[in-house]
């Protein structure tokens, strides 16, 4: 009995530094710059991509066709056909996104030509990255990778990146945590809507960029892309989110989640007090709702990083903000937005005094997912998500709710000697 004692007092001790941490973080926008120069170790015929390590035959439809259009975006290859040829040979070394310090959206790839956001946490001296958002539709990371795709992201890299590395660097950079706190009052829960995020982004982006600019031209075009794109913030928020988890990494004996995500075939986790190891478990079906014309029989597995905003206590852990979102995702009323963060507060160590929901009288979102506590209470996190179709560069189909597999923290819970 002492024993166990002995473990939980060290656990608790070990998890309560984990959500100092956390809480501690001072994330800011520095900068957008070629993954290349700011990500290392990333270089040539290295691709990142969403979810634990994967190889080219286990890639769902999607991310292979990224794979593939990323791969002739850098030149590696003259066509798609080349670039198959290429990823099944061995040629191209493929590798998580979080073995970098980076995230991704939905197929998450990430090669050297590609701006990245680049995001520092002040208080703990670390970086993260996340490439820019390029809007719906053909996009990447739904699994395009046609000429109008690789001339979007090539348009990205060499004029959208530089204007906004500009206008950060004559600010200083965005300081996000308040950002995301002003979003989460005005109806975003920062995973699906991403609307008064953007517009705040916007807002605060909008006098350095005018300043730094020589071209009306081209700024019109910019901002005319950003404020088309209701989900411009996301990719910030993601990155934000990966450099406030890092530093809670590895410390001993801690059951807290700093990291979540898929890649289509597989859902992994890891948990700080494992090290580099990775929990995974098959990726479910979206459970949401479709647009007309489409039904679950199109649509592809679970995929993304975008998951490490739950990490943090946004996403389906701050429903309670956006009830607009409950609907669009199937997740019923208000009053369920409301009951999906309270679920998940019995799951956390913590909450954050910075981030707060008026629908719950100002209470803070849940932080800090607790592996222990998602096997005690036997609810599994949830996660606001976009549903992508399984062909490639079919788009976005719907979106809904996802659960992580409570199979991946059984098997952390053993890691750690605690199940």
């Amino acid at each position: 009995m002492g024993q166990m004692e002995d473990s939980v007092a060290t656990i608790e001790d070990a998890n309560a530094e984990a959500l100092r941490r956390l809480l501690a973080a001072e994330p800011v926008l520095a900068g957008a710059r070629p993954a290349g120069e700011v990500i290392p170790g990333l270089e040539d015929h290295v691709m990142l991509h969403a979810g634990p390590p994967i190889g080219w035959e286990r890639m769902c439809g999607p991310m292979k066709s990224a794979v593939m259009g990323a791969a002739v975006f850098e030149g590696w290859a003259a066509g798609p056909e080349e670039a198959e040829d290429m990823a099944a040979a061995g040629t191209i070394a493929f590798h998580p996104n979080h073995h970098f310090g980076a995230v991704g959206p939905m197929t998450g790839i990430t090669t050297r030509s590609m701006a990245v956001l680049v995001v520092e946490n002040r208080a703990f001296s670390n970086r993260a990255f996340c490439t820019l958002n390029e809007g719906m539709g053909n996009v990447m990371r739904f699994g395009g990778g046609d000429a109008e795709v690789r001339d979007r992201l090539a348009w990205m890299a060499a004029t959208l990146a530089p204007a906004l590395a500009a206008a950060l660097a004559d600010m200083g950079g965005l300081a996000l945590k308040g950002v995301v706190a002003r979003a989460l009052t005005m109806g975003d829960e920062m995973h699906m809507r991403n609307v008064a995020g953007t517009s705040l982004f916007l807002r605060e982006m909008l006098p350095a960029l005018a300043r730094t600019s020589d071209d009306p031209e081209t700024l019109a075009t910019l901002l005319e892309f950003i404020g088309a794109n209701d989900q411009f913030f996301l990719n910030i928020v993601m990155a934000m989110a990966k450099a406030i988890t890092d530093p809670a990494h590895g410390i001993e004996g801690s059951s807290v989640v700093t990291a979540m995500c898929r890649n289509g075939t597989d859902f992994g986790v890891r948990v700080s007090g494992t090290g580099d190891e990775w929990f995974t478990a098959p990726a479910a079906m979206v459970d949401g709702l479709f647009f007309p014309g489409f039904t679950m029989s199109d649509a592809n597995p679970d995929i993304g990083d975008s998951c490490i905003v739950e990490c943090v206590g946004l996403g389906g852990f701050a429903m309670a903000a956006a009830p607009a979102v409950a609907g669009f995702v199937g997740a019923g009323s208000a009053a369920d937005a409301a009951a999906y963060t309270r679920d998940m507060g019995a799951i956390t160590v913590g909450s954050s005094a910075d981030w707060t929901l008026p629908a719950l009288d100002f209470a803070g979102v849940p932080t800090g997912i607790d592996a222990r506590q998602v096997l005690e209470a036997g609810v599994a996190p949830a996660i606001n998500t976009a549903i992508v179709h399984q062909a490639p560069g079919k788009g976005m189909i719907g979106a809904g709710v996802s659960r992580a597999p409570l199979g991946c923290f059984e098997d952390a819970a053993t890691a750690l000697g605690i199940a």
